[in-house]
């Protein structure tokens, strides 16, 4: 894995390397094995590729980046890593020149250089990469399907300028830093910015699936070569046995594929079950111990989960590493990683992600990660409470307007305990009364609750992002809405949220994560399977847990799930009130010109009295303020688009 950037100026005016040296100075986190820059000028048309590398196929210099074949025509710059690539090196036969390396890179090139942009759908594996034609003088960049890596882009003053990470952008040239008020409020509502869109109104984010081509002319609209997204399955898979086997087979297959590695490989082993189920199959692949990483909580019990990750180490005879941090451990990279997102963001629990991956890549380069198994087999709380809530909605009105709804509204609510978070999940399931299955799902989906509405004194007429995501998923067949609903997520929130985090935190340690769940044949066999078998009866990933029924212990098929997480919610009650406090202050809340300090101090209140349970609301100002004290706001326009 790498970090990459570049400037292409359609002027032709020549690029210093100084400023791609600039850049590879921001990304060497990503890439501490090797880096190199490459400026040329052909003709009216000036471009400029930076790339650090993490060596993990061919570790020899032969993989140096940016990669150049046939005399300087073709050049690329590649974060990823494709796991088909020896398939696409037979497709290729003798190719265009003689190789020079065993990287996946190299047949990445190669690739490009013979098919064009019709060779990103043959790759199997994640990347961000920019590819150049120096005689065509043309050139494309382009996204994996799922987002599991990332790019942000800009233009300004007749340059095009473009990275793995937004700290880089920063250091490219000159952008506008202004920002739309419409997604200000979308990252208070989600905690985060959805794809194309950033908090900055002129960065965009490469969507999944997307790639857009570039020329003397200057830059072509993005354009979708997989839309694993919406794509609906041709034919569904009923047949619980038949699932189940295929499931497994499937997941062998992807865990076997992303064992790829000239590197030490491990995984990290929460006791949840996808986490387990990863390191089941590779166990059962690897011919000596795998090497598995968990983190705990050493002053907050109720959010430790190393007993589970302890029984499923033992179960396969994994070399097993544990590792429980306390809150001042949380405090001291606190700056460091806020600091290190370059943008506004939300979740709490890239700290703990961020010490695990420092913990694990003491021992290892790469890491295997659960990631996704939520979204394709139903395991979040929001997919079981859509029956609730056709179920509660039959009730009486007056039972539940009356009763039960001003009864859930003065009890207190937290995360950290079970009956108290019952109480939040019940104050969220009643939020919104839409027929639309989705439109609640994202309402249940929002950190801002209408309780919180007071903070804001402006709101934009709609949301154009939302309108845009609910057109892209309309196609899907409304006879299974839970499934559109999952495919929503796996196109938007997963990407914009936790393979975001999961991207930041560990490429800021240099390790290399991997996602099982995220592989084409998976994600297809998941779509194929109803939602019926997925969720039902207060339970998630029904038919996931049947397949593994013999081969996990019942422990981990049976237990609630928990996610891995920061109790940032009693941390803000009590260690971080300073942070919060001189963080989000009235002078810089003022720079929005849109929020309402004292409303933000009454729901602070509110959550430090338990009255309401705004921790990721919170956390998410904590984030926005220090951002903007980090690297400034500019102006707050109406104006939006998508």
């Amino acid at each position: 894995m790498c970090g990459i950037a570049g400037i292409v100026d359609f002027s032709g005016r020549p690029i210093a390397p100084t400023d791609l040296e600039r850049a590879v100075e921001s990304l060497k986190h990503r890439g501490p094995d090797d880096s190199g820059v490459l400026a040329r000028t052909d003709g009216g048309l000036a471009v400029g590729l930076a790339a650090t590398r993490l060596a993990i196929l061919d570790i020899s210099p032969a993989g140096h980046q940016p990669m150049v074949r046939c005399d300087g025509r073709y050049t690329l710059v590649f974060n990823g890593l494709i796991y088909n690539h020896a398939e696409i090196d037979r497709e290729l036969g003798e190719g265009l020149w003689q190789r020079a390396s065993r990287c996946d890179t190299e047949t990445v090139l190669a690739a490009c250089a013979r098919w064009g942009p019709d060779a990103l759908a043959r790759f199997n594996g994640p990347f961000a990469l920019a590819y150049y034609d120096s005689l065509k003088r043309e050139g494309f960049i382009a996204r994996d399907r799922f987002g599991i890596k990332p790019l942000v882009w800009t233009e300004h003053d007749g340059r095009m300028l473009f990275a793995s990470e937004m700290l880089a952008l920063h250091t490219l040239g000159q952008w506008s830093r202004d920002v739309h008020l419409s997604d200000l409020i979308h990252y208070l509502r989600f905690g985060f910015v959805v794809h194309p869109r950033t908090i900055y109104a002129n960065v965009r984010r490469l969507s999944p699936g997307k790639f857009f081509r570039f020329d003397a002319d200057g830059v072509e609209n993005p354009e979708t070569y997989c839309a694993s997204a919406t794509a609906a399955p041709t034919k569904l898979l009923t047949d619980w046995s038949e699932a189940a086997s295929r499931i497994r087979r499937a997941m062998r297959e992807s865990v076997s594929r992303r064992r790829l590695a000239d590197v030490p490989l491990g995984a990290f082993l929460s006791g949840g079950l996808d986490s387990s189920i990863i390191v089941a199959h590779l166990a059962e692949l690897s011919s000596k111990p795998v090497e598995t990483f968990a983190v705990g909580w050493a002053d907050q019990n109720a959010y430790d989960e190393t007993r589970y990750a302890r029984m499923v180490a033992e179960r396969f005879g994994t070399h097993h590493h544990e590792i429980r941090f306390r809150f001042s451990d949380v405090l001291d990279i606190l700056p460091d990683t806020l600091d290190h997102l370059g943008e506004p963001f939300f979740d709490s629990s890239v700290l703990p992600a961020a010490l695990v991956s420092r913990f694990a890549r003491e021992r290892v380069t790469v890491c295997l990660s659960g990631d996704g198994g939520d979204e394709l087999f139903g395991g979040y709380w929001r997919y079981q409470a859509h029956g609730m809530y056709e179920r509660y909605a039959r009730l009486p009105g007056l039972l539940r307007h009356g009763l039960l709804e001003p009864l859930m509204r003065r009890a207190a609510v937290s995360k950290s305990s079970s009956w108290a978070n019952r109480v939040r999940q019940f104050r969220k399931m009643t939020r919104c009364v839409s027929d639309d299955p989705l439109r609640r799902h994202i309402a249940w989906s929002e950190i801002l609750s209408p309780e919180a509405r007071d903070l804001c004194t402006r709101w934009p007429d709609g949301d154009p992002v939302l309108d845009r995501i609910a057109a892209d998923t309309s196609a899907l067949d409304p006879s299974d809405a839970l499934n559109r609903i999952m495919l929503f997520d796996l196109g938007y929130s997963l990407p914009a949220d936790m393979l975001q985090k999961v991207d930041l935190a560990a490429m800021y340690h240099g390790l290399d994560v991997r996602v099982p769940f995220l592989d084409p044949e998976v994600v297809a066999l998941a779509r194929a399977i109803p939602s019926s078998m997925k969720v039902g009866g207060g339970d998630g990933k029904i038919v996931l847990k049947e397949a593994y029924r013999n081969m996990l212990p019942e422990e981990v098929l049976s237990r609630p799930k928990a996610g891995f997480e920061v109790p940032v919610g009693e941390f803000l009650r009590h260690d971080l009130r300073d942070i919060f406090m001189d963080t989000v202050s009235e002078a810089t809340i003022s720079q929005f010109g849109f929020l309402r300090h004292d409303a933000i101090m009454d729901i602070y209140a509110q959550h430090c009295d338990r009255r309401g349970e705004h921790a990721d609301l919170l956390f998410a100002l904590l984030s926005l303020c220090w951002w903007a004290r980090r690297y400034g706001v500019g102006n707050v326009t109406d104006d939006a688009g998508t």
